[in-house]
Parts: structure tokens; sequence; C-alpha cells
């Protein structure tokens, strides 16, 4: 199989970590948690910083939960915050998810959440996961859709963030709109159960505004997306500028509402 050929849009800043740190398995992964039972064995693709592989592992225990991620560096971090929790039952690895380095029908669980929008081939990624999905399994996958995000009030240059993201994501390869996407490219891999559902995150409180519109101005003007954004031609400095200003103002006002939908499916191997 070939191996990644899509650029992680986003990369490791703080500002990426501090929002990936903040999801769990109830509030990024409940469409699959009834799924789970003690003494599963999951495979977590695109970990990240492990917050998510954390809960699976307490979840399934004394099942085992392998969680890879195509970035090393990252993985440092996945682990320590195993350790913080004291749990025992979980490994870490390098993998792409074109080509996973498990032998077929090596887990209960394959679960992948926000991976799909940053990789070169999804259907053939979730071929992937289904082959190494023993029969009677799930593959589950949840993506966000950012055409469909939306937002209250109408601040200028909020929908050019919307619009640059949207090309600079699909520069690298990716596809920002994946979560609608996520059930059509479930059956071009071969799946016929499937049951697709969508759930949102909602930013809306004073705390959740600052932290949304803060790590997102951040991210604007100093992470890899917007290196990535310049280095393409996609944007100046000073546009992201203006957009990471734009993301303050939205922050800062006291009736402001953020919604990130997100599509699933739950793929039964």
């Amino acid at each position: 199989m070939p191996e990644e050929t899509a650029v992680y849009t986003h990369g490791h800043h703080e500002s990426v970590l501090r929002s990936h740190s903040w999801r769990t398995a109830a509030n990024s992964a409940a469409y699959l948690l009834g799924e789970l039972r003690p003494g599963l064995d999951i495979l977590d693709v695109g970990c990240g910083p492990g917050t998510i592989t954390a809960d699976l592992a307490a979840l399934v225990g004394p099942g085992r939960v392998t969680a890879v991620d195509a970035e090393r560096d990252v993985l440092g971090r996945a682990r320590a915050v195993a350790a913080e929790r004291g749990l025992d039952n979980v490994e870490f690895a390098v993998a792409d998810v074109h080509a996973l380095d498990f032998p077929d029908d090596s887990f209960d669980v394959v679960h992948a959440h926000q991976v799909l929008q940053h990789v070169g081939d999804p259907v053939r990624a979730l071929r992937e996961m289904r082959r190494v999905c023993r029969p009677g399994g799930v593959v589950a996958a949840r993506d966000s859709d950012y055409a469909a995000m939306t937002w209250f009030p109408e601040v200028p240059l909020m929908d050019d963030w919307q619009q640059l993201y949207g090309r600079v994501a699909r520069a690298n390869g990716g596809e920002p709109d994946a979560g609608r996407r996520l059930l059509s490219w479930a059956r071009r891999a071969g799946f016929t159960e499937v049951r697709a559902s969508a759930a949102t995150w909602c930013f809306a409180t004073p705390e959740e505004r600052a932290w949304w519109s803060g790590l997102w101005a951040d991210r604007t003007t100093a992470s890899g997306y917007a290196e990535l954004a310049v280095a393409g031609g996609h944007a100046t400095r000073d546009d992201l500028a203006a957009i990471a200003g734009a993301w303050r103002e939205w922050g800062g006002r006291e009736d402001a509402w953020f919604m990130v939908p997100h599509g699933e499916v739950l793929c039964r191997a």
C-alpha cells in the first residue's frame, strides 16, 4: 500500500495540542461508547496527545489499547497522559493508516477521531482499518465539517478564515468537509452495515468562547497551518494577523456562539 501523501494541516503547535488535549471519550466519541466493554482490544488511529486513548483504555481494561500516530513526538505526550492516569494497558507506535503494521483481524474496535479529513486516501484508510478489525467488530470514525461550522455574531473576516482553511487543507491533500462524506467513504471501502450519525461541539459560555477564540487566533498566526498558508501563497502574514484579530473580536462578544458539526460512522466488520 502507498504511504501517506497528505500533509497534516495543523501541525503540533501548542495551540493545536491545547485543543486536542481537551478531547475526551465523552465529548468526542460518545457514539462509540455503547460498543465498548471490558476485555476488548482497540486500535486508536491518530491518537495525538492521547486523552481519548486514555479514556478508552480505562473503559476496556483488561483489554488492550494500541495507540498510533504518524508523528513520533506527540506520542511522548500521549504516553505521559497514560502514565499520569496509571494505565498499564496502552501501547504506542508510529504508523500510517494507509499501511498499518498489524496482522488481519487484530482488534475488536478500530477508532479514528479527526483523522480521515487529513489523509490522502480516506477510502483506502478505511479499508486498512477494516482489514485489522476482527469479524463482528466495529470501525468507528468521526470527523468535523468545516463548511458547516457556523457562528454568531457575524464578525468581518470570520468568513475569510473559513474559506482560507478550506483552501489550505485541500492544497495539503486533505478534505476539510469530511464529516458529510464519511458514510459515502465507508460504503466505498466495502462496509455494508454502517450506522451514520452526527454530533456537535458548541462554545457559548465566556470561558468556552475565550478558549476557542484564543486557540484559533494563535493557530492562525503561529502554527503549522499558518506556515502552510503563507508558503502556499494562500495568505500573507498580514492577512493571518487580521483573521486572528477577528477571532479575538468574536471571542470578546458576550453573545458569541460557535458550533462545530461532526459526521460519525460505526461500521460493522
